[in-house]
C-alpha cells in the first residue's frame, strides 16, 4: 500500500532536501497521529498541492498532534499537459461533493463551478460560499485519499458569461451534450494546452448557453449512447481524455 498523504502550506517544502527533519502538527498532525496512528518507521509523503512533495519516514510522534518526518527525497511534478478543467453546473444536494470527489480521484486539474441557468440549485450569499468551501474541502481530501501531489483548483462560482470567456482561452472546449453528432472519442485534441469541457445541469443547457458557448467555440459533443447524470458525466468524459492524450499510459 503507498504511503498516506498529509498536506503543507504553500511554500512549506521551500528548501526542504533529504536528510531534513520536518515537523508536522496542527489538523494534519492530528490527524495522522490520533486518527491513522502513524508510528515511528513508517512512511509518510507530504504535499503542499501544487506538485511539490516530500517522502519520508515518521521519525517521532509527541502529543496528540504531532510528529516529526526524516525525508528521504523530494520531488516537483510539473503541470500535466494537456490540462483538463470541467465545468461543472451545480447539482441538488450532495451531488456537487460527489462530483468533485471522483473527478478529483481520475485526475481533472481543475473545477469551475457554473451556475447555468436550468439548476434547481443556485449559491447566492453565505449559503453559496459554504458550498463553494466544501467543494474546495473535498477536493483537498480527495486529492490527499488519491495520493496526489498537485491537487485541483477550485474557482470561484462563474456565470454563463465567465464560462464562455474561459472557453474562448481553451485550446480545445466542448459541451458534453446528448445530441452532440459528434462523439467525444474521436474529437481532435492538442497535445498541450487547456482543455476545456462543459457539463449541463439535470435539466440541460439551454439553447441561449449552447449558442454563447458556440460563440465562444465550444461546440457539442456526446459521450456515449446512454445519458449520465450531471454528478457523473464530468468523470466519465476526464477518464476519456486522460486515456486518450496519453496521461494515463
Amino acid at each position: 500500500m503507498t504511503a498516506p498523504v498529509f498536506l503543507v502550506e504553500e511554500d512549506a517544502l521551500t528548501g526542504v532536501f533529504p536528510g531534513t527533519v520536518f515537523p508536522l502538527d496542527g489538523p494534519e498532525g492530528r490527524h495522522a497521529v490520533s486518527v491513522r496512528r502513524l508510528r515511528v518507521g513508517e512512511e509518510i509523503v507530504l504535499t503542499d498541492g501544487h506538485g511539490n512533495g516530500a517522502h519520508g519516514t515518521v521519525a517521532a510522534v509527541s502529543g496528540k498532534d504531532h510528529l516529526e518526518v526524516s525525508v528521504d527525497s523530494v520531488r516537483s511534478e510539473p503541470e500535466p499537459q494537456p490540462h483538463i478543467t470541467v465545468v461543472q453546473a451545480l447539482p441538488k444536494g450532495d451531488r456537487g461533493e460527489l462530483a468533485v470527489e471522483t473527478m478529483t480521484e481520475t485526475g481533472v486539474d481543475a473545477i469551475v463551478p457554473w451556475a447555468a441557468s436550468r439548476c434547481v440549485t443556485q449559491w447566492k450569499g453565505d449559503r453559496g460560499q459554504k458550498s463553494l468551501a466544501k467543494w474546495r474541502a473535498t477536493a483537498r481530501e480527495a486529492g490527499k485519499q488519491s495520493r496526489r501531489l498537485r491537487f485541483p483548483e477550485v474557482t470561484d462560482a462563474m456565470t454563463t458569461k465567465q464560462v464562455a470567456a474561459v472557453l474562448a482561452d481553451a485550446a480545445f472546449a466542448a459541451v458534453l451534450h446528448e445530441e452532440g453528432s459528434t462523439p467525444l472519442a474521436t474529437a481532435g485534441l492538442p497535445a498541450t494546452g487547456r482543455i476545456v469541457l462543459v457539463v449541463g445541469p439535470e435539466g440541460g443547457v439551454s439553447p441561449e448557453e449552447l449558442a454563447a458557448f458556440a460563440e465562444a467555440g465550444a461546440h457539442p459533443y456526446r459521450l456515449g449512447p446512454s445519458v449520465l447524470r450531471t454528478s457523473t458525466a464530468g468523470t466519465a468524459a476526464t477518464a476519456l481524455l486522460l486515456g486518450r492524450t496519453g496521461r494515463w499510459g
